[in-house]
């Protein structure tokens, strides 16, 4: 059986953990020690606080912009030269000859020229970069009257330890001519992988956008499906970003592999050792909670994957979060009861997640983290105020946006429905959304298991440390303790301990996998007394 802590994604097996804290110990060391230090991390002076800095673009030819759909139409990424002005916190900076691209797929379709795009700072002038980053991605908030759905989901993510990119926003000229308002997006590359991985050697794999429109087309979805050993059948559904010239897909086929063929006691003993699987199932607990469908639980898109060299673990990347909030239904009625093991057809990674009672368990412990910490409507009401006090000028003064300024307003609080905008239907309300959506939790989600410690039914034990490691020591003093029995989270129990004396006991709980155990007490009149015990 696996072993999973509610600890952070940087957990690494027993013989990855002593290394890996040196590493952070030095780190903190060194950045409290130096005075002065400045930008520990490419792009903290962009993404290190809440900011709209300013972009102005100037584009050499006076038709830029039929250029710019022209490339956009290509078949291979074309760059057009530009000169940028950028202002953040820190102050204002000049590049000669970025590069600029419009993206985007179905954001690309709305009408109007507010298009998303790429900004690369050295497609032109090697070595140019912003606050040490290479590109920039720009999302035009396509529907999403709110304008800052990806902004909260990528900052619930990194307050939540899922590896994701980092996000701010920008008010955007071409030539002096306001443009629009936007979502500046990190992207993921290199350097993502140095600072968020701490390995950037090995393969990088974006989910391909081949699931239908855009101008690949097709409806090759990025399902992690098995679809044979050659590395052919997965070209239309993946994109290799790192090692392109190397183009050895062996270490993905190898994993899709295991997902799909390996029997339900194979990967629970070992999907551990092939993912990243804490990591993993918070967020794919995270979209089911914030019912982000357009990604691999629905659409089977928006997300990256890396095959960490050092580890030798696979880790999940978020991509692309403008329509959280349940803003892709994906063929869904009613988005705020999303029933907790929703996945759309062919998601195999789910299938064996929802279908091994052990690991549903362990996703569940997950959802609960989550709506405890996060989702839940006072966290998120506090930082949706945050943001729209920040961004509320910006969205007013934008002439191209694609809602007006009462939907704005509205969507923040409730739904807007039919004819809201691009793609009309519903568009949740933020804060309304979170309400309902919790609402359902509350009653399909049972987490007493997981967050809470019912109250013994005598008060004279004391069980220390928790969470514990070796030994467990228990203290009592009146009760007439029999049994104490350890109990997995599905209720099975996994170790008994006969009391043979009263006062105090050790327990040898070494031998137990890693993970949130149930310590039940039991005594000599069969009264039962439970407490929650964490192993790591």
């Amino acid at each position: 059986m696996i072993s999973i802590s509610m600890s952070s994604k940087k957990d690494m097996p027993p013989n990855f953990q002593a290394p890996m804290r040196t590493i952070i110990l030095i780190f903190l060391f060194t950045s409290l020690s130096i005075p002065n230090l400045k930008a520990q991390i490419e792009g903290d002076d962009l993404f290190g606080v809440d900011q709209i800095i300013s972009v102005d673009l100037s584009f050499y030819e006076a038709d830029y912009w039929t250029t710019l759909v022209d490339n956009y139409n290509a078949t291979e990424n074309i760059y057009l030269w530009a000169d940028l002005t950028l202002t953040d916190i820190t102050g204002t900076y000049t590049f000669d000859s970025v590069g600029v691209r419009l993206k985007g797929n179905s954001s690309y379709g709305h009408p109007g020229n507010k298009k998303a795009f790429k900004i690369d700072f050295n497609e032109f002038v090697a070595g140019q970069n912003y606050d040490g980053l290479k590109k920039l991605n720009f999302s035009n908030m396509f529907k999403d009257p709110s304008c800052m759905r990806e902004k909260v989901f990528f900052d619930v993510c990194h307050s939540a330890d899922i590896t994701a990119p980092r996000s701010s926003f920008a008010n955007v000229t071409f030539n002096g001519v306001p443009w629009g308002f936007y979502t500046v997006v990190e992207q993921i590359d290199d350097q993502f992988l140095d600072w968020s991985i701490l390995d950037d050697n090995g393969n990088l794999f974006k989910a391909g956008d081949n699931f239908g429109g855009g101008p690949s087309g097709g409806g090759n979805a990025a399902d992690l499906v098995y679809y044979g050993a050659e590395q052919s059948s997965y070209e239309a559904r993946y994109e290799l970003n790192t090692n392109e010239d190397i183009n050895d897909w062996s270490d993905l086929i190898s994993l899709i592999d295991f997902i799909n063929n390996s029997s339900a006691a194979e990967f629970q003993d070992n999907v551990d050792n092939r993912i990243e699987f804490t990591e993993y199932l918070r967020s794919a607990a995270l979209d089911n909670l914030f019912s982000n469908l357009d990604s691999y639980t629905g659409s089977a898109r928006n997300y990256y994957v890396y095959h960490n060299m050092t580890t030798d673990k696979w880790h999940w990347i978020k991509w692309d979060a403008n329509e959280a909030f349940g803003s892709y239904a994906n063929g869904q009625n009613n988005i705020t009861s999303l029933a907790l093991n929703y996945r759309n057809a062919d998601r195999p990674l789910l299938d064996k997640v929802f279908n091994d009672p052990v690991l549903y368990a362990l996703y569940k412990e997950q959802a609960c983290f989550l709506q405890e910490n996060f989702f839940n409507s006072t966290y998120m009401n506090a930082r949706i105020n945050e943001i729209r006090d920040l961004i509320q000028s910006s969205v007013y003064a934008d002439a191209n946006k694609m809602y007006t300024n009462a939907q704005f307003e509205t969507n923040i609080e409730s739904n807007i429905t039919s004819g809201g905008g691009p793609g009309g239907g519903t568009i949740y309300g933020l804060k309304s959304f979170v309400t309902a959506r919790n609402n359902y939790l509350n009653g399909a989600l049972d987490c007493s298991v997981f967050t809470g410690i019912e109250k013994p039914s005598f008060s004279d034990i004391h069980m220390y440390p928790n969470p514990a490691n070796e030994t467990l020591r228990i203290d009592w003093s009146e009760a007439q303790l029999q049994n104490i029995n350890v109990l997995d989270l599905l209720g099975r129990t996994v170790a008994t301990y006969p009391v043979m004396i009263n006062g105090t006991i050790l327990l040898d709980v070494s031998g137990l996998n890693r993970g949130i155990y149930i310590i039940q007490f039991q005594t000599k009149n069969a009264h039962l007394s439970e407490y929650k015990l964490t192993l790591e």
